[in-house]
């Protein structure tokens, strides 16, 4: 019996299935490497080598962005580090606790450049004054406009809100913020930043730095609370 020719008529998607299978093919072959077209753009021909050192190029080129895209957020960290570490020492070596939190106010402007800011204080206890931008309903129950966000703990809640969230938070000032970011202290409060831009504080961001913040203002706050009582202002 005569042996099986193999066929020329072979299609197309069994040589891809048996070079797929068969990854080194072309290792044994090496002047098929020469031989082999591809089309490119423009309908242009060139050869598999062409073709596999372009590829590699286009890889390296989005390789080379990604990395210049990690380096700027290393950057950009590094300076919010920075920034932190700041507002934390302005907080903790103010002489008095309402020049604590106004530095709070003016570092949190100057240097993380946020626009609108809003501190909720429960505990009337602090003998805080109110301000613009310092609000103290009465208790954590006169607020059910956040009950979510007060119900999620320490965990920062970013995006944008209702209307009358925003009216709460910021009165006259709340038409035309685009996102803001609600920073629970605990039991103490609610801090607020809000932009005017709706890509400054959107759904699911990173949340590290504000949670750092958080930690201060709780920490200062607290101190407030084991000083003796009087009025600040």
């Amino acid at each position: 019996m005569s042996k099986a020719q193999p066929s020329d008529d072979l299609s197309p998607r069994a040589v891809a299935s048996y070079l797929r299978k068969h990854p080194h093919f072309l290792c044994r072959y090496p002047e098929l490497a020469q031989q082999l077209t591809v089309s490119h753009e423009q309908g242009k021909v060139i050869s598999l080598a062409s073709y596999q050192i372009q590829q590699l190029r286009k890889k390296v080129t989005k390789l080379e962005a990604s990395l210049a895209d990690l380096r700027q957020i290393a950057a950009n960290n590094e300076v919010l580090v920075q920034q932190v570490h700041q507002l934390n020492l302005n907080l903790l070596n103010a002489s008095d606790p309402m020049q604590g939190m106004q530095q709070m106010l003016f570092r949190l402007h100057s240097d993380f450049h946020i626009e609108q800011i809003c501190l909720l204080l429960f505990d009337q206890h602090l003998h805080l004054q109110a301000e613009d931008w310092l609000s103290i309903p009465d208790g954590i129950h006169a607020l059910p406009e956040f009950a979510d966000v007060l119900s999620a703990g320490y965990e920062p809640v970013t995006g944008r809100f209702k209307p009358d969230q925003l009216r709460c938070l910021f009165a006259k000032h709340a038409t035309g913020i685009g996102s803001a970011a609600l920073i629970p202290l605990g039991d103490l409060g609610l801090l607020a930043l809000a932009s005017t831009e709706a890509d400054r504080f959107p759904p699911g961001m990173g949340t590290v730095f504000l949670k750092m913040i958080a930690v201060t203002v709780t920490a200062v706050l607290t101190l407030i609370q084991e000083l003796p009582v009087r009025e600040y202002g």
